[in-house]
């Protein structure tokens, strides 16, 4: 399927797909696709299983993955409309009721400390949806107040000694912060910009997968390509995440960009490969076929890459590792 084929069939899916094809592949803001997501199709679908105390499943956290917490994030990945009157107030509610202690948002329970990636991703769907400042100021202290000696997250760190941040939690952080940079937030911005810049750094050094000490993959199941990802790290969404926050090629990214290839079908879409298990609100895709969600999200990483490592890519030569992968 040649690139114009991709597109069609990309365009033939859910109202969100459209948008984002339209916005990252096309260069055409479609505002009226966007309007469409909160009354159609996925974003309908997630609007019409909130209840009537501002929630979805059983309030914040529980169950995964239709608890309040996933279904904000995975509307606001859904690029649905920022104004969306039922997003802000239930994040109005999670303000006024889900604070912990240390200033970050509580997943279980009063007494409980919050949870990095939990307040990482909390801060990524709040500014998205133009959260008050105000509101927002507890949950960046707590968040730059954890960050570890290697200038990146791990979620443990606020419970146990932990030496090593992590990729999952670190990912997460790194796509709160750069949302709160995005929206033009004023607070401890200098701060905050310390630590996306060495959190990037911190996947960079390795190589997306690959452990800077030993040169061995970290884990098999970052290889996967996973959709919605939850908490979990994989290579796309790094990837997904640096076209995002416009970085500039990093020749530390083409291991990475050469799995994602090898990942490619013929036709040229790629797959769902896995899914994380847990109660769901419905399906969008079904595992071990063509996704629309994760084609859109490798062409908009090759097209955001392309003029900047398309040198780097030809004629590319697999390691013994990666032929194993």
């Amino acid at each position: 399927m040649h690139s114009k084929g991709l597109v069609n069939w990309l365009l033939e899916g859910d109202v969100s797909i459209q948008y984002q094809v339209c916005r990252d592949l096309l260069l055409s803001e479609r505002i009226d696709l966007r309007k469409r997501i909160a009354l159609e199709g996925w974003g309908a679908k997630l609007l019409s299983k909130r209840k009537r105390d501002g929630h979805w499943g059983l309030k914040f956290y529980q169950p995964k993955w239709t608890s309040t917490h996933y279904s904000l994030l995975d509307l606001r990945n859904l690029c649905i409309a920022t104004d969306t009157a039922q997003v802000q107030e239930t994040i109005e509610i999670i303000l006024k009721n889900e604070k912990a202690k240390d200033g970050g948002i509580l997943p279980i329970g009063a007494d409980q400390l919050s949870d990095l990636c939990i307040n990482g991703m909390f801060l990524n769907y709040a500014s998205y949806f133009n959260t008050n400042t105000q509101d927002l100021k507890s949950v960046v202290d707590c968040i730059l107040s954890q960050v570890m000696p290697d200038g990146a997250f791990n979620c443990r760190s606020n419970r146990l000694p932990t030496r090593h941040s992590s990729l999952h939690t670190t990912l997460s952080v790194l796509e709160g912060l750069t949302e709160y940079e995005q929206n033009g937030y004023p607070y401890r911005l200098k701060e905050v910009k310390n630590a996306i810049r060495s959190s990037k750094e911190f996947i960079l050094v390795h190589q997306l997968y690959i452990s800077d000490r030993t040169g061995k993959i970290i884990n098999q199941d970052f290889l996967k390509l996973s959709y919605p990802r939850r908490w979990y790290y994989d290579i796309l969404s790094a990837l997904d995440y640096f076209q995002y926050a416009q970085l500039p090629w990093d020749e530390r990214m083409r291991p990475a960009i050469q799995v994602l290839l090898k990942k490619r079908n013929k036709n040229g879409t790629w797959n769902l490969q896995a899914k994380h298990p847990g109660q769901v609100h419905f399906e969008m895709e079904e595992a071990g076929k063509p996704s629309r969600w994760n084609t859109l999200r490798a062409m908009r990483v090759l097209k955001h890459f392309d003029l900047q490592a398309k040198r780097h890519m030809a004629n590319l030569s697999y390691t013994s590792q990666e032929r194993r992968i």
